[in-house]
C-alpha cells in the first residue's frame, strides 16, 4: 500500500514538473515571438513614417507640419503595435482597449498639464505663429526651432543648448518671432562725453557703423539721445540687419561705436589718430 502511494506520488509530481516544463516552454515561445513582433513592428513603424514624410516633403509641406504628423503617427502605431502584442499573449484586446481608455482618462485628470501640451502643441500647427527654422523667443528661451512635437517644442538656444519648452507655457506666453520680418533692429547705446560735440559725435558714428558689414543701408541707422546722465546724455546706436546676421552685427556696432569715439577723443585732445 505505501508502494501504491509513493508511486501516484511520484507520478503526480512527473506530470507537474511536465505541465511546467511545457508551459515555460510555451511562454518562452510566446515571449520570443513578442519580441520578434516588437523588433519588425517597430522597424515597420519607423519605415512608415519615414515615407509619409518624404511624401509630405515631395507635396512641399511645411517642415513643421511634416513632424507634427510624424511624431503622431509613430505614438499611434506603437500603441496598435502594444495592442496587438498583448492579443498574441491572448489578452482581449476589447477589454484592453476600454481599460486602456479608462487609464487615459484617469492620467489625463490628474496630468491635465499634459494634456494641455497636447492641445497647445496642435494650435502651434494651426495657428502658425512660428514654424521651425524660425528664430523666436518663447517661454523665457531665445533660439531656433528645430521640432514642435506633441507635448513639447525644441528649440536650439544661441548658446548651442537644446531645450524642450511645454507647448502650453509657449502658447500661453509673449512669442517674439524674429524671423517674420525682413529686418531687424539692432539696439547699442553710446555714453557721450560732454566735452564732446554732439553733432560731430552723432556725424561720425553713424559714419562708421554705416560701413559694418551686414548693415542695411535702407532703413539707415538712427542714432539719438536716449536719456541723459550725470556723466553726459546715453546716444541710442539704431542700425538695421537681416535676423542671422543680428548676433556679429551687434558685436561689430559696439565695435564701430568704440573706434569713433577713440578716434573723437583723440581729436579733443589734439592727440594723432592712427
Amino acid at each position: 500500500m505505501i508502494r501504491d502511494e509513493k508511486g501516484y506520488a511520484s507520478m503526480e509530481l512527473t506530470n507537474i514538473t511536465q505541465y511546467l516544463t511545457a508551459t515555460a516552454a510555451q511562454i518562452g515561445l510566446k515571449a520570443l515571438g513578442a519580441l520578434a513582433l516588437w523588433i519588425i513592428g517597430s522597424w515597420l513603424i519607423s519605415f512608415a513614417v519615414r515615407i509619409t514624410e518624404r511624401a509630405m516633403i515631395n507635396s512641399k509641406v511645411d517642415p513643421t507640419i511634416i513632424r507634427y504628423v510624424g511624431s503622431g503617427l509613430s505614438i499611434t502605431l506603437k500603441v496598435l503595435l502594444c495592442i496587438g502584442i498583448l492579443g498574441f499573449f491572448g489578452i482581449q484586446t476589447t477589454t484592453f482597449a476600454a481599460l486602456l481608455a479608462a487609464l487615459g482618462l484617469a492620467i489625463g485628470t490628474a496630468w491635465g498639464g499634459l494634456l494641455a501640451n497636447f492641445a497647445a502643441g496642435a494650435f502651434l500647427v494651426v495657428l502658425r505663429p512660428f514654424k521651425v527654422g524660425d528664430q523666436i523667443t518663447a517661454g523665457g528661451v531665445t533660439g531656433k526651432v528645430e521640432e514642435i512635437g506633441l507635448f513639447v517644442t525644441t528649440i536650439n538656444t544661441l548658446e548651442n543648448v537644446r531645450t524642450f519648452i511645454g507647448n502650453n507655457r509657449i502658447f500661453s506666453d509673449n512669442i517674439h518671432n524674429y524671423t517674420a520680418n525682413p529686418y531687424r533692429r539692432v539696439d547699442c547705446i553710446a555714453r557721450l562725453d560732454l566735452r564732446f560735440d554732439y553733432d560731430t559725435t552723432i556725424s561720425m558714428i553713424k559714419e562708421r557703423v554705416s560701413k559694418v558689414p551686414n548693415v542695411l543701408s535702407e532703413p539707415e541707422p538712427v542714432i539719438g539721445i536716449d536719456r541723459f546722465t550725470a556723466l553726459g546724455p546715453l546716444l541710442a546706436v539704431r542700425p538695421y540687419c537681416h535676423n542671422e546676421h543680428y548676433p556679429q552685427v551687434y558685436l561689430d556696432t559696439n565695435h564701430a561705436i568704440n573706434e569713433a569715439l577713440v578716434e573723437i577723443d583723440g581729436y579733443q585732445s589734439g592727440r594723432p589718430q592712427r
